[in-house]
């Protein structure tokens, strides 16, 4: 063994309690480590069996052996079932990854400090040795977690946390995929739906969350708005191959509308739910999704809310484009306020303006909508331009009105 490797072996007990030190100080759910000498015994007993594996494997370009493999796995199982949250093992990975390169590093200047060089040699058998092999364990560490998380959380609970792997580009995601049975697509579209008002019972949510996974076989998580009832579902739906993204991020050229998978499980929320709901989607790659949900959440907060016997539907890009740029004026959006308030004096006059510009302004499909008579159209339509001093089928009053009303029905001003 070269004089590189034997500093290694002589250092690993000093390193594996130093590891041990750092989990306890740097990592909140290894703060029982301080108070459970068991605990800490057995994971210096694992840090110093790691350490002594590398220093046995690596000179020689060793693998890792099956029996290895199944130690490391059921080392991740056991902290899995021990309730370790996804955030903490990730903490946990790159905090031993880097520890271990800080040791060779250390183990390389120790040997320059005496006057013995170190070998390009042995420095590179090491590297060699240490991506793949920290790969096949970091595997097999993430394939047990997953086995205690299969037996200690529900199905709909192992969706959410994979949807939330996801959207954070957390390897883990394949694992979990595979243990509830959904492929990982090449493309996805991300749906948010934004709830100001989430059901009373929380439980009665969780059902109707748990409904959807079930259906649509989707990732699907709860994310709630701290110290309100609001919140927003997200789904990371598969979508069937179309032509590449032009973009590495999640696509400008959004389609201008939602792919049918997405449109389902968005209409069938919201009549779960009974509550208005506002729907954004947007499109990616898998390696995007983040991106995506930035683009998703964007559009859900300019789109209108709806019921679901509105037809609620999830908006695209395409369809509050404008909305979304207003959002980034403020002095735009406040004149687009001041229009609004004006309409305030007339009947109804926000949501016949909504129902005309969904309807391409056909007064007989406005008014059937609407259930009024055309003639009452009309007249709504007068007192609209008497109050603000546009018509509102003149284009000069689709650009305005149209954003004014989606604004307004977003109920997202203050």
């Amino acid at each position: 063994m070269g004089s590189f490797f034997a500093e290694l072996a002589r250092q690993a007990s000093a390193n594996a309690r130093r590891e041990v030190e750092a989990y306890a100080r740097e990592i909140a759910e290894f703060g029982f480590l301080d108070t459970n000498s068991r605990a800490r015994a057995e994971t210096l007993e694992y840090s110093l069996w790691l350490r002594r594996r590398t220093v046995e494997l690596s000179p020689d370009n060793g693998e890792l052996t099956d029996a290895d493999l199944d130690y490391i796995a059921a080392i991740g199982e056991s902290r899995a079932a021990a309730g370790m949250s996804l955030d903490a093992r990730q903490r946990v990975l790159r905090l031993h990854t880097s520890l271990m390169l800080r040791e060779i590093n250390e183990a390389t200047d120790a040997q320059h400090g005496v006057g013995v060089g170190v070998g390009v040699g042995e420095l590179m058998r090491m590297m060699h040795w240490f991506a793949p092999q920290g790969e096949r364990g970091i595997r097999a560490y993430s394939q047990g977690f997953v086995t205690a998380l299969r037996h200690r959380l529900p199905y709909v609970e192992q969706a959410a946390l994979l949807a939330r792997s996801l959207l954070k580009g957390d390897p883990i995601s394949a694992d979990l995929a595979a243990a509830l049975g959904m492929e990982l697509p090449e493309r996805c579209a991300v749906a948010v739906i934004r709830v100001p008002d989430r059901p009373v019972g929380d439980r009665d949510l969780e059902s109707e969350i748990e409904t959807l996974v079930k259906t649509h076989r989707a990732p699907i998580t709860w994310w709630p708005d701290k110290g309100s009832r609001s919140g927003e579902l997200i789904a990371i739906i598969p979508i069937p191959p179309a032509t590449p993204p032009t973009s590495s991020t999640a696509e400008l050229a959004q389609p201008h509308s939602a792919p049918d998978p997405v449109s389902d499980l968005v209409r069938d929320f919201a009549q779960a739910l009974g509550r208005p709901c506002a729907a954004g989607t947007a499109t990616s790659s898998l390696s995007d999704v983040a991106d995506a949900l930035d683009l998703a959440r964007r559009i859900s907060r300019a789109a209108p809310l709806r019921r679901a016997s509105a037809r609620l539907r999830p908006h695209t890009l395409s369809d509050v484009f404008v909305e979304l740029a207003v959002v980034e004026a403020p002095f735009v959006d406040g004149w687009l306020h001041a229009v609004a308030r004006s309409l305030q004096p007339g009947p109804d006059l926000v949501v016949t303006l909504d129902a005309y510009y969904r309807h391409d302004m056909h007064r007989g499909a406005t008014a059937a909508a609407l259930n009024v008579h055309p003639r009452t159209l009309d007249y709504r339509l007068r007192r609209t331009r008497e109050l603000t001093g546009i018509d509102p089928s003149s284009t000069r009053g689709v650009r305005i009105l149209s954003s004014a009303v989606t604004r307004r029905l977003s109920e997202t001003w203050h």
